[in-house]
């Protein structure tokens, strides 16, 4: 029960900062002359048909496996007290190495897709340690190398989609995409679920790597709250001096937070490389999902199952986009809705944690009087 009052009460915060967040974008929605019931009425809109609400809740878990994992990239980050905006230039290396790695071997299917997923994971890890090893050798900080990381890795995108991992089949100005994986390279969708719930079945393939986020989610829930990793990495975020003291190697475990951190952030782009394109496009490659990763680890607290439903609630939230636009509302009050709900969030949580700190004043005052005075005195 007391461990039920605690997790009520961690997620309160989240919950009242999201009713804040409502209330803020509906009036923003009358400032700019809409209805706000009509916005809200056409948030929860799946569609009039069947198939339309199919298409609907496949584009929502489609959308919802990606920002899972970038914000589990992000959170790991954040529990060392790293701020890895990296992981948009990490995903998008290790897509495209994952994809020409992947065109170029030949493998039985499980043993191909598990390479895929490797060599992914490997160099988003690789990428990532860049940061790590300067701010650990020349106390670089990682909030500027990874943004410029970012911007280099579009460039070895580039790069490597037009030299070594270029289609051979096309044209030479046309060697824009990688070649396509084989089929063994393949994870089928999971569309024929839909059939077995009583749905009809969505038109494009819902990715079958949401099973392999559901798990990495779990392994990490583990790994972080059950493990000597774990804990030193949370005792390094909270108080470096104590961890210290207590011999854990601040530099080695800045490394090992941002290593790990890069190698799920490999992981991002494989829902679509793996579940639909097939291959790696400078073109069609979904960018984003990096940043709105840091806003979907602060909404779900930096936990796995608090990620999962920032996640869920902000590919709902991107989902109904369109629709909204049909409403005569612009696409960007989606924006500004997920904005506004990482930003009360935050206050929120500032709020709390100064209404505690005073609490605990009060309640030592009770307690030992006359160590306040001394402390006061002096």
């Amino acid at each position: 029960m007391t461990r039920v009052v605690a997790w009520a009460r961690g997620f309160a915060p989240t919950v009242v900062a999201l009713g804040v967040a409502l209330l803020v974008t509906a009036l923003f929605i009358l400032i700019i002359g809409e209805n706000p019931l009509a916005a809200l009425r056409a948030l929860f809109d799946f569609g009039e048909s069947p198939t339309a609400q199919a298409n609907s809740l496949g584009v929502w878990i489609n959308r919802a496996a990606p920002l899972f994992l970038s914000g589990l990239a992000v959170s790991v980050g954040f529990r060392m007290g790293l701020f890895n905006i990296g992981v948009e230039g990490q995903y998008r290396i290790a897509t495209v190495i994952a994809a020409g790695v992947g065109a170029a071997i030949v493998a039985p299917a499980p043993l191909h897709v598990l390479v895929i997923i490797l060599v992914a994971m490997l160099a988003g890890a690789a990428y990532a340690a860049i940061p790590a090893v300067l701010k650990v050798t020349r106390g670089v900080s990682e909030v500027i190398s990874t943004i410029m990381l970012n911007s280099i890795a579009i460039g070895i995108a580039a790069y490597l989609i037009r030299r070594p991992f270029a289609d051979p089949d096309l044209g030479e100005g046309e060697n824009t995409t990688t070649r396509d994986l084989p089929e063994s390279g393949r994870i089928p969708g999971i569309n024929d679920l839909f059939g077995l719930l009583g749905l009809e079945e969505p038109r494009r393939p819902v990715y079958g790597f949401v099973f392999i986020a559901i798990l990495v989610g779990i392994v990490m829930a583990v790994v972080l709250s059950r493990t000597r990793f774990g804990f030193e990495l949370r005792t390094s975020g909270l108080n470096p001096s104590a961890a210290t003291a207590n011999g854990v190697s601040a530099s080695s475990m800045t490394i090992k937070a941002m290593v790990l951190s890069g190698a799920l952030a490999g992981l991002v782009g494989l829902p679509e490389l793996l579940g639909e394109s097939f291959r790696f496009s400078g073109e069609s490659f979904v960018a984003g999902y990096g940043f709105t990763g840091i806003a979907v680890a602060l909404l779900g607290r930096n936990r796995p199952l608090g990620i999962a439903g920032a996640a869920l609630l902000f590919s709902f939230l991107d989902r109904a986009g369109p629709r909204l636009q049909s409403e005569g509302i612009p696409p960007a009050a989606v924006v500004i809705m997920q904005g506004i709900i990482v930003l009360c969030v935050v206050i929120v949580d500032e709020i709390g944690r100064r209404r505690l700190l005073r609490a605990e004043e009060r309640r030592a005052r009770v307690e030992d009087p006359q160590t306040v005075t001394e402390e006061v005195a002096s």
